[in-house]
């Protein structure tokens, strides 16, 4: 009998084991959840005892940044990183999403076909976008409005940011099945009290600042992970550990970016091994660093504002093909 080599992710993964990097670290949850929950709620508390003042805006600012810590622990529990257990993990990603107001279910549906298949044109939800082209091929099957938005989506995109938080709510409420009270509940519950407490001028200030700087954070964390990165075709021949690596990005930084991004900053590592608990991700970066540069693997990795400006080149890029191919078309003779 003849015994086939390991591949190079199951020699990977037997070191990320052997250091222990896969154990949960629920501690470290604990802490974080608690300090989480306890400045969202103290920040509601200062909400209530404002009232009708142009100072909510800051509080709104502040709600923004905590609604997307809260969306990242939803995110950990939809991988599991928290608990052992599947029940536990569920439990704490629904209490999440009922909070933020964005469907657990539909996201973890949506949010695994994109680790199955990152940045394939066909299979990704991720790179699915109506308003967005990030292949020659996804542009030119847009049409009216959403090409010249396709066209021109490098100058677009970090305002388009400021509507995502609008669209999560929107798409919960519209795929969430089961959860769909509880996405309606959030919504109209959250409406009701800022109106309850302040006057419409200062309620409508306070929902857009809020929901559009939320929706700009969370597109600002996941923006930089694949988007300028390889995309992926049908019939494509890569292994798992190079599909994973070879189309997504790290983001440089120190602990501040860790908790500014969730742990998203070490995207290589969080897709190929999606229960590791984050705290752990630090330490398995230098482990598959070491491992992809002696295999001869391509490793992205840079500062956040640079991963802003590959996706911008990117989008650019393909939107310049489109607009010329239209210009094209306008100048042909009839």
């Amino acid at each position: 009998m003849v015994l086939r080599p390991a591949s190079d992710f199951a020699q990977l993964s037997s070191l990320i084991k052997q250091a222990g990097l896969l154990e949960r670290r629920r501690g470290h949850y604990y802490a974080r959840i608690g300090v989480n929950l306890a400045v969202y709620a103290a920040a509601w508390v200062a909400f209530a005892l404002l009232g009708d003042s142009w100072w909510q805006i800051l509080v709104a600012a502040v709600l923004a940044a905590m609604t997307t810590q809260l969306a990242f622990i939803g995110h950990d529990a939809g991988h599991k990183q928290i608990f052992a257990s599947r029940r536990w993990n569920e439990v704490v990603g629904y209490v999440h999403s009922g909070i933020v107001g964005v469907s657990y279910d539909w996201w973890v549906g949506k949010h695994s076909r994109h680790h199955a298949n990152p940045n394939h044109e066909d299979e990704d939800p991720d790179v699915d976008i109506s308003v967005l082209a990030f292949t020659q091929r996804q542009g030119e099957a847009k049409s009216g409005v959403l090409r010249w938005i396709a066209a021109r989506q490098a100058f677009l995109f970090f305002p388009l940011l400021f509507l995502e938080g609008f669209a999560l709510h929107w798409h919960s409420i519209r795929h969430s099945g089961r959860e769909r009270a509880v996405m309606i509940a959030n919504v109209v519950v959250y409406l009701a009290v800022v109106f309850w407490v302040l006057s419409p001028v200062y309620a409508i200030a306070f929902v857009l600042v809020h929901q559009a700087l939320w929706g700009f954070y969370m597109g600002c964390s996941f923006a930089p992970n694949h988007k300028g990165m390889p995309v992926l075709s049908a019939g494509h021949t890569l292994d798992f550990l190079r599909k994973q690596v070879l189309t997504s990005r790290n983001i440089r930084g120190g602990w501040f970016t860790d908790v500014l991004l969730g742990g998203l900053n070490y995207q290589i590592e969080h897709h190929l091994f999606p229960s590791m608990p984050r705290p752990a991700l630090r330490h398995a970066q230098v482990i598959v660093h070491e491992f992809c540069e002696q295999r001869g693997i391509s490793y992205a990795q840079c500062g956040l504002f640079r991963s802003y400006g590959y996706v911008l080149e990117h989008l650019h890029e393909v939107g310049a093909a489109l607009s010329e191919s239209g210009q094209r078309s306008l100048k042909a003779p009839a």
